[in-house]
């Protein structure tokens, strides 16, 4: 009988090879982390999201009252049945994603927060709550100024020869275009503070270019206004020019302080 003779293979791996296979296995468990990591922070996001715009869907009566209210006089319509609900939807979502807003840029801070120093940490933060707040001075800033100026104008320019009867769906529309361009312009003091400090413009250079920006606020508010009456277009160029100034000085005073 034959005998079987096995023979054992050695397989030698070299120092190189370990360190490749440890840095990618390294590698590889750092990505699964940071994905599982992202995948919280959006399945949160997103719960957040639907309890907000449930919440504020179940409660949409006194929301539609508080866009009402610049127009206290005037009587509201839907031409299809269900104009009204698709309207509350929408204004559900939108008051969602406002809301939620705070808690997108909190969670994408600390996703991104190992691989900041701590001066940038400082910095993303004091941007990320002035932005916030600017945001919301424009939100009240359209809805005390901008919208009853214009619905005022549109009411009386023909009150002697019709009747107002508005339609609740483009009403809606007007109101959350103004509230979006008041919103954004109101960020152009964070777009020029993030240019100076990345050294991409010069402040000072951006400072006396204000008379080239007295046009460009006229055209801008012309373009972002949804309509066509002079006083809300004045109203909204003038806040785009006064914020444009102050957010040079203080990117000139960011700059001189050397804060990045």
């Amino acid at each position: 009988m034959r005998e079987n003779v096995k023979t054992l293979k050695f397989k030698f791996y070299s120092m190189t090879d370990i360190i490749k296979t440890s840095s990618r296995s390294i590698t590889e468990l750092y990505f699964n982390e940071h994905f599982d990591e992202l995948r919280q922070r959006v399945f949160h996001i997103l719960s957040f999201l639907s309890l907000i715009t449930f919440f504020t869907f179940y409660n949409v009566k006194l929301l539609v009252k508080i866009l009402e209210s610049p127009v206290s006089n005037i009587q509201f319509f839907q031409l299809s049945p269900g104009e009204y609900f698709v309207s509350t939807l929408i204004i559900s979502f939108y008051a969602g994603v406002l809301f939620s807003t705070p808690l997108l840029l909190s969670q994408t801070l600390f996703f991104f927060r190992p691989a900041l120093t701590r001066n940038e940490k400082n910095i993303i933060v004091g941007l990320l709550i002035s932005s916030i707040v600017l945001f919301v001075l424009g939100l009240l800033f359209s809805y005390f100024l901008l919208i009853p100026a214009a619905l005022n104008f549109f009411i009386f320019y023909g009150s002697e020869v019709i009747e107002p009867f508005w339609s609740f769906t483009q009403y809606f529309n007007f109101v959350s275009t103004l509230f979006f361009s008041t919103g954004l312009v109101f960020q152009v003091p964070i777009i020029q503070i993030i240019l100076s400090l990345s050294r991409i413009v010069d402040p000072i250079k951006m400072l006396n270019y204000w008379r080239p920006m007295i046009l460009f606020s006229t055209i801008l508010g012309a373009v972002l206004t949804p309509s066509a009456d002079p006083i809300t277009q004045l109203l909204l160029s003038s806040a785009l020019f006064l914020l444009y100034f102050l957010g040079s000085i203080t990117s000139i005073n960011l700059v001189k302080k050397e804060v990045i």
